[in-house]
């Protein structure tokens, strides 16, 4: 059943419905497009088209077929509808003759698919925000258990992917946490700006009937009706927005894949990931592999992919309407799906992962990483700063010529570079030591991290 069969002849070409008919996949908005026809039924009995009769047979009909829809979300996928508006409107039809023929008065696919959409959208944010939160909870989680060991563990930090000074394992967690804050901040804002309703809009000039747009925009949950009929059926913004918020999102949690993945290398050997979310080799029977972790690196690309698309289908299009707007869906249910189960996937490794602390220390005692505090050390003795990490960088050279580490140094050598160096040297050289001295806001000292994590803590919504 088409919707705009009057003015043709015949029967439509069978290859052009298979690049014309979206039924395939737009079929996953049966759900909102009911939600939709149930506001505007009810919004034109409001403007005297349907009587109260009509609206009760309309509504319990249009319910019925959500349950339907409920008890099996893909039934309209395998109907032969041109979309998911034709499929619902032909089973009104089939259900109630020629009233299921009213429902339309006013309305155009314009405004409705615009409409389904954002209901959608906001459905799969409130989704992907409940997802995070999870997400931060297990980083939370595990920076907690591992502020709590005695010592607390201590993670070799690093830039330019080489040693650079120790942190807490814990600083490390939350370090991801806050930019999984930020994501579910960016979530929400692109949340409060999408969330106005184009229904009553029409095809691109508004409806000639006197809908009460303010009370369908109620009606629907949204904070108020959009502001201009062309804007209304044309805009996609809200799923530009969306797809950049996933993108981004999806970029930090392949981050910590990655780092996952780097720290769980047997060169690393920092922490084991649990045989649940890993696999193995079909030829070498030793492997055992970080695919979960590698997903959430891979799949990135394909949520950063979905953006690029839409942007660039957006990007000429003249007011209003046009069918390109059809290509709007799959990127956005893609991009959607596959972060939802990487995010899904984040709590599972972080709450089973082994964090071999032993060699997490070690190797934060490594790589002379403790440099920066031994320029520290010269600075309080009076020693300019660039003149301090001059004489440091010469006792890094000589240390890596004995194959030794700066505190092995004997202190008769460390004087040789630096007449005030004193005995007192080693005691500013040790682990602790260089954690203590970051007991600043945002820094890596063991007071503050719990600080941070407490709040961390207290800014998750609750469960």
């Amino acid at each position: 059943m088409a919707l705009w069969g009057g003015r043709f002849e015949g029967q439509a070409d069978p290859l052009f419905r298979e690049i014309n008919d979206s039924l395939p996949f737009d079929y996953r908005l049966a759900p909102q497009d009911i939600r939709g026809s149930i506001a505007w039924a009810r919004a034109i009995h409001r403007a005297g088209v349907l009587s109260a009769d009509d609206l009760m047979k309309l509504t319990a009909t249009l319910e019925s077929l959500a349950a339907e829809v409920a008890a099996d979300p893909a039934l309209p996928s395998r109907a032969n509808d041109e979309d998911v508006h034709s499929w619902v409107e032909r089973r009104l039809i089939e259900s109630l003759g020629s009233l299921g023929k009213k429902l339309h008065t006013g309305r155009s696919r314009n405004d409705q698919v615009a409409t389904d959409l954002r209901l959608w959208v906001r459905d799969e944010i409130d989704a992907r925000m409940n997802e995070l939160a999870a997400a931060r909870r297990s980083l939370i989680e595990i920076a907690e258990r591992e502020l709590r060991c005695d010592p607390p563990t201590v993670l070799s930090g690093y830039t330019h992917l080489q040693r650079a000074q120790p942190v807490l394992f814990s600083h490390w967690a939350l370090a991801y946490e806050a930019m999984l804050e930020r994501d579910s901040q960016r979530f929400a804002d692109a949340r409060r700006r999408m969330n106005i309703c184009p229904l009553g809009s029409g095809a691109l000039a508004g409806t000639a009937y006197q809908v009460d747009r303010a009370q369908i925009a109620r009606d629907l949950g949204f904070d108020a009706p959009t502001t201009n009929s062309l804007d209304g059926v044309s805009d996609r913004d809200f799923v530009l927005e969306t797809l950049a918020a996933a993108s981004i999102t999806a970029a930090h949690v392949s981050r910590l894949g990655e780092d996952l993945i780097l720290y769980g290398s047997q060169e690393f050997a920092l922490v084991e990931f649990d045989d649940s979310v890993s696999s193995g080799s079909s030829l070498m029977p030793q492997k055992k592999n970080p695919d979960a972790a590698e997903l959430l690196r891979g799949k990135a690309g394909r949520v950063i992919g979905s953006l690029v698309s839409l942007l660039v289908t957006v990007k000429g299009l003249p007011l209003a309407y046009n069918k390109d707007l059809q290509e709007d869906k799959e990127p956005i249910f893609d991009a959607m799906d596959h972060l939802s189960v990487c995010l899904r996937v984040v709590p599972r490794i972080m709450s089973t992962l082994k964090v071999r602390r032993d060699a997490c220390r070690k190797g934060a005692q490594g790589g002379h990483s403790n440099a920066t505090d031994l320029a520290d050390y010269l600075v309080s003795k009076g020693v300019p700063f660039r003149e301090a990490h001059d004489i440091v960088g010469a006792v890094v050279r000589h240390a890596i010529g004995m194959g030794l580490a700066i505190e092995q140094l004997q202190l008769e050598e460390l004087t040789r570079f630096s007449s005030v160096i004193q005995s007192d040297v080693f005691s500013s050289l040790s682990l602790q030591a260089g954690l203590a001295k970051r007991e600043i806001p945002g820094g890596t000292g063991p007071h503050h991290v719990a600080h941070a994590l407490a709040n961390a803590k207290a800014r998750l919504p609750a469960r």
